[in-house]
């Protein structure tokens, strides 16, 4: 008896090497932030050496959105089965290959196709860097700090790739925004093989749901395309249309088949629970007015300002500073002390005023006194939400299920990016066209007249993003009934069969936010 409970107190210890861990997995998440914003800086200079037409370059973007978003539940689904750490190392080298291929690229076709296998292993690598975290920090408060450091990636990790990809850029060329991706892999593989322990007994052995796979899939590639789609052709195009009714379709028959199979690739149990449920939907929400800011404030510098890529890069350092400063200093802190609401709600809110100070710029707005507060406040809000939204997104969940619930959480965000670049920048040209139309008569300087049209368009779809960040933060107040953690103990885990796994160390630790 004693020797059974010394062997059981043995599991309960944390990793040891947990901290240098978190090291490792930090690096390959920025890595794949990182990649969504950078080569969109790098895109002119791209499209002029390979010639790519105008109406093609959209694919350069496209083609990585739609495969890491398309495959994202697969991808988690894959990690469950076949081991986080196999699962985060094989996306890493097959990142790092793709982003070779995509460097030496000579022409487009070879260009988009590494593009779409970036997307796919990351699709691979983003919900395993995830689920690797919350089964390696067994501790509640530990496990909150590390949810801080991953969140603040997260959230800032796109403005740190506007600056990266200017200067790569702009002193060396376009093909280093791929190479760059190569040394962060090489450093994550090494470190996951030296320092990541995946905890005994936490797999999902479970047959591979091959239909619901083939449905998510199907599913999420529409309606990622179809809100791409809606940005060049318009809403009311046949083809943005279709893709929507097929995205509905494929995804009401996925539901319809979770809800029936033995061993589902997404158990309804991971996204009825209400709290995971509204951390995936406000996350997702908060997402696309972020997306939207980015992209209105990148062209106000570029294209009103004058600023060169570098500059804008750097004028977005603000946000990435507060943000890091509000997951591990705010979130990170008051996480242990407040329910999650308490905190995601105020956070959201506090971003959605960040935003509404944006919405006062005009063609002579100064960065001091037009910019710079707002970009504070968004950094400090959406880094106080995000530490306890994701924590949330994997609260209580069995071990089993880590890997699929990761991939909830990128795909909430991959699915927000989208739609926030298409909405808000068809709400933005539209109100343009408007405005230039009703102003046309009479207009003496039409370079003036057309920068005020552009001013006046970034601002009316900024307001659309203000009404989003406080929908999110609504629906954190009323969908998260969460408290504080550490008061609860999680579930015993399962494997594939459902049957009790004594040897999981997530099944001795805390709730994060019960």
């Amino acid at each position: 008896m004693s020797q059974t409970l010394a062997a059981n107190a043995n599991k309960a210890l944390p990793d040891p090497r947990r901290w240098k861990a978190l090291v490792f997995i930090s690096i390959a998440q920025l890595m794949v932030v990182l990649d969504a914003t950078i080569v969109n800086i790098a895109l002119p200079s791209a499209q002029r050496d390979l010639h790519i037409s105008d109406p093609d370059k959209q694919w350069v973007i496209t083609a990585y959105a739609l495969a890491f978003g398309g495959l994202l539940l697969f991808g988690g689904r894959i990690a469950d089965l076949w081991g986080r750490k196999r699962t985060f190392v094989t996306g890493l080298i097959g990142f790092a290959l793709a982003s070779a291929i995509g460097g030496f690229a000579g022409n487009e076709a070879i260009l988009l196709t590494a593009r779409a296998a970036q997307g796919a292993f990351g699709a691979l690598l983003a919900p395993a860097a995830l689920s690797l975290l919350a089964t390696t920090f067994t501790d509640a408060k530990e496990r909150i700090k590390a949810f801080g450091v991953f969140g603040a990636i997260a959230g800032g990790g796109g403005a740190v790739g506007l600056l990266l990809g200017g200067v790569l850029t702009e002193y060396l060329n376009w093909r280093w925004t791929f190479f760059a991706n190569i040394p962060f892999a090489i450093i994550a593989v090494l470190g996951a093989y030296v320092v990541i322990r995946e905890p005994k007994g936490s797999r999902n052995r479970s047959p591979l749901d091959v239909p619901g796979a083939v449905l998510s899939t199907l599913g999420l590639i529409s309606l990622v395309y179809g809100f791409t789609r809606a940005e060049s052709a318009g809403w009311s195009s046949v083809s943005t249309i279709g893709l929507f009714v097929a995205a509905a379709v494929l995804l009401a028959t996925f539901v319809a088949v979770e809800s029936k199979v033995r061993h589902p690739l997404l158990p309804i149990r991971v996204v009825a629970d209400r709290n995971r449920g509204g951390s995936y939907l406000s996350l997702g929400l908060a997402i696309i007015g972020i997306f939207g800011v980015f992209l209105f404030l990148t062209y106000y510098l570029q294209v009103i300002q004058g600023y060169s890529a570098i500059r804008t890069g750097l004028a977005f350092l603000p946000l990435v500073g507060a943000l890091i400063l509000a997951s591990t200093q705010i979130g990170a802190r008051l996480v242990n002390r407040l329910p999650a609401r308490a905190l995601m709600a105020p956070g959201y809110a506090v971003a959605a005023v960040g935003m509404l100070l944006f919405t006062q710029l005009d063609v002579d707005s100064s960065y001091a006194g037009g910019i710079l507060p707002g970009l504070v406040l968004l950094g400090l809000g959406l880094g106080t939400a995000f530490t306890p939204a994701i924590a949330l997104s994997t609260n209580g969940i069995e071990p089993r299920d880590a890997g699929v619930a990761s991939a909830m959480v990128n795909t909430s965000q991959q699915v927000g990016g989208a739609i926030g670049t298409a909405l808000l920048n068809t709400i933005a040209a539209t109100a343009t066209a408007g405005y230039l139309a009703s102003h046309a008569a009479g207009a003496g300087d039409t370079k003036l007249l057309q920068a005020q049209g552009l001013v006046h368009g970034y601002t009316h779809a900024i307001w659309w993003a203000v009404g989003i960040e406080a929908v999110a933060a609504l629906i954190a107040l009323i969908l998260v009934t969460a408290g504080r953690p550490g008061t609860t103990k999680v579930d015993s885990g399962a494997d594939g069969n459902g049957t009790s796994d004594a040897n999981s160390a997530q099944d001795s630790a805390p709730v994060i936010l019960h």
